[in-house]
């Protein structure tokens, strides 16, 4: 989502804990991790002269995925991709996700995204569109070429859902999410249907002060919201947990 957008969001908090609940998730605790590269970038290869062999997992989003206001290493894609390393995944964690973008920009880059020939994509887009205020039609066309797309490339696509403030109307709020919904069905999607339902606790704990997005302890709960989606995509490990 976009950063210049916080002041439209007063109420949008209250306006998640209402519509998801509370977190009953306990808080994580601290572990040793290996060092990670910027969040926009994709997860370090392991150390070979030889080309890298893994399957690709790429998270196709905007500010939620690219890991705005975190620092380089700290967003949920990095995360996921250390998880899936301790847990003996041969898969590679591609961040492509960009501040600010829309569905519309999601589509722009699409050439370069089928090129990575990923296997699994997590699609985190339209947030910005609501935000925007922009036509349902639109945001639901943009999302339905990106899933064709994704598919007719062989991926399997894992839908991020997301919802907005109450300023912007019952019937405009509703009409939103239930674009996700019906695209999941329609398409038989692995289906999140809100990405940050784990981290809206009372004390906003987890969020960053613009109230939007995840502190580094609310991705490290993102990365496991995700990872519970897409576990039963990923097939058997290819080594033993760490």
């Amino acid at each position: 989502m976009r950063p210049d957008c916080s002041a439209r969001l007063i109420g949008y908090t209250l306006l998640l804990a209402g519509l998801f609940g509370c977190s009953s998730k306990p808080k994580p605790e601290p572990r040793e991790t290996e060092s990670a590269p910027p969040a926009a970038s994709a997860s370090a290869a392991p150390a070979s002269s030889e080309p890298d062999a893994r399957k690709v997992l790429a998270v196709f989003g905007d500010s939620l995925s690219a890991g705005y206001g975190l620092e380089p290493g700290q967003s949920y894609p990095d995360d996921l991709q250390r998880k899936l390393d301790a847990q003996g995944y041969a898969w590679r964690v591609l961040n492509l996700g960009i501040s600010g973008d829309t569905t519309e920009g999601g589509v722009s880059r699409m050439d370069s995204a089928t090129l990575l020939k990923p296997a699994i994509v997590l699609l985190e887009l339209g947030g910005n569109d609501g935000l925007r205020g922009l036509p349902l039609k639109v945001t639901r066309q943009n999302l339905e070429t990106m899933i064709q797309t994704f598919q007719r490339g062989g991926a399997k696509v894992v839908l991020a859902g997301m919802t907005l403030p109450p300023n912007y109307g019952p019937d405009y709020i509703q009409g939103f999410q239930k674009i996700y919904k019906d695209l999941a069905s329609q398409y038989h999607l692995t289906f999140i249907p809100f990405l940050l339902a784990d981290i809206i606790t009372p004390d906003l704990h987890y969020l960053q002060r613009d109230g939007i997005h995840p502190t580094a302890e609310g991705a490290l709960i993102v990365s496991e919201t995700v990872l519970r989606a897409v576990k039963p995509l990923l097939g058997q490990p290819a080594s033993k947990p760490r």
